[in-house]
């Protein structure tokens, strides 16, 4: 029997206007493959030209929150506002009057999801946020329904598109970051205030939920180490593909047996690691199952019809069936309490320093990596001008808190100028 449902959509932006356009132009195929027959009741736009221009019927433009929740004809909303101050209240008020909700949001869903899958409860209504993480890819499907034999062991991920096409473009053309920034501005990949892009928050948004998911483990956003690209020089770019790594902004989480770290910061990986090769706005998630080993998704991050076939995944989801699930973890604004977090996490670490170009520095600063017991990997002096030089450090794998304390010596020694940057390395 075919199945029959209505949806509203909230805000008919680039990624509304995309879900419409699915929603209209597939839905014979839908009835034909999916067994549904989804119609779009209402839409929610303040500029009426720009509903009026993507075909919708103008009895079908509504007015207000309220003029959707009271539609019978509605049985599930889509939210593509963005942000947490409106669309928290739409959010709401949908559940609130036992409305399934399917959202793009991944700030107000890391935000808010304890609070609003408590109202969803409630009302027996259901909650879908696959559009929240990495666009297109379907990842948060393969966490819930697709992973459920393993134990998920870590998630590694590019999962901001903006952040991607910034540091392609100036691995490959030898740009600066102010100039990436604003080519990507001027494609549409940057906002005019790409703050919450390159200061890495969108990242640890998603961060938050995809481990939560992964670990079982209610995850903070206040637990994520967080580290954007704003100090990336196309300097370290260039000696790190010397070295043979590529620059990224990596969403890293490892469940471990001392506990969950998650962190968001710029990462040098191997030439040869398949995150190497994921350019300009494309996303990949790679994870670790105990059972299953490694799984890798590659798509588009971002964009009208990527972000729209993830709505549209959910949408076509919720009208088969008839019952929904929720976090099978302790889903609260605080976390577990039990769940323990690694601050002081590991990793290899790429170390540049300006330095005088002199005799006797390079043990100087052996000395110093010595007495913090941080073990040396590789060295690479490069002679300057001036009587300076630049000197690059890889450690082995060390403590946060080691190379930390090593940094804070070298910048107090005559002999370094600067200590141009430090970034970690995933192998």
């Amino acid at each position: 029997m075919l199945k029959k449902a209505g949806v509203a959509i909230l805000g008919l932006g680039v990624v509304g206007g995309g879900t419409y356009q699915i929603l209209t132009e597939k839905r014979e195929y839908f009835k034909k493959t999916q067994g549904v027959d989804i119609t779009v009741e209402a839409v929610l736009e303040l500029n009426k030209e720009r509903a009026l221009s993507l075909g919708v019927e103008e009895s079908k433009i509504a007015g207000s929150i309220e003029e959707v929740v009271s539609n019978p004809n509605v049985d599930i909303v889509v939210e593509v506002i963005g942000g947490t101050g409106v669309a928290k209240t739409f959010v709401t008020k949908a559940l609130m009057s036992g409305k399934t909700v399917v959202t793009s949001n991944k700030e107000l869903f890391a935000k808010y999801w304890p609070e609003l899958e408590a109202e969803a409860k409630k009302m027996n209504a259901g909650l879908f946020f696959e559009a929240s993480c990495v666009g297109g890819v379907p990842i948060i499907r393969t966490l819930q329904d697709g992973m459920q034999a393993n134990k998920v062991l870590s998630i590694k991920g590019i999962i901001n598109g903006t952040t991607n096409y910034i540091l392609t473009k100036m691995a490959n053309e030898g740009s600066s970051y102010e100039e990436a920034l604003k080519e990507a501005q001027r494609l549409g990949y940057a906002e005019f205030n790409p703050t919450a892009d390159v200061e890495g928050f969108d990242a640890t948004y998603k961060l938050s939920i995809l481990s939560s998911l992964a670990f079982n483990k209610k995850i903070c956003i206040e637990n994520v180490y967080r580290e954007g690209i704003t100090k990336v020089t196309k300097e370290d770019i260039a000696q790190g593909k010397e070295m043979g790594y590529t620059l990224k902004l990596l969403g890293i989480g490892k469940d471990t047996e001392k506990g969950v770290e998650v962190r968001v910061h710029p990462t040098f990986v191997k030439n040869d690691n398949p995150l190497a090769s994921v350019n300009d706005s494309f996303n990949a998630v790679h994870l670790v199952g105990d059972a299953v080993g490694e799984i890798m998704l590659y798509g588009r991050g971002a964009g009208a019809l990527p972000t729209g076939s993830a709505i549209v995944s959910d949408v076509i989801f919720a009208a088969k069936h008839d019952e929904y699930f929720y976090a099978c973890f302790e889903n609260n604004t605080k976390g577990n309490k039990e769940t323990k977090f690694v601050s002081d996490f590991t990793s290899k670490y790429y170390i540049r320093l300006t330095v005088l170009d002199a005799a006797g520095v390079l043990a100087k600063i052996a000395g110093v990596f010595a007495k913090n017991d941080l073990s040396i990997s590789e060295v690479k002096q490069v002679a300057g001008t001036d009587g300076k030089a630049q000197v690059v450090i890889v450690t082995h794998i060390s403590k946060e808190s080691a190379v930390k304390k090593a940094i804070e010596k070298l910048a107090s020694l005559e002999e370094v100028i600067e200590v141009n940057s430090t970034i970690r390395i995933e192998d």
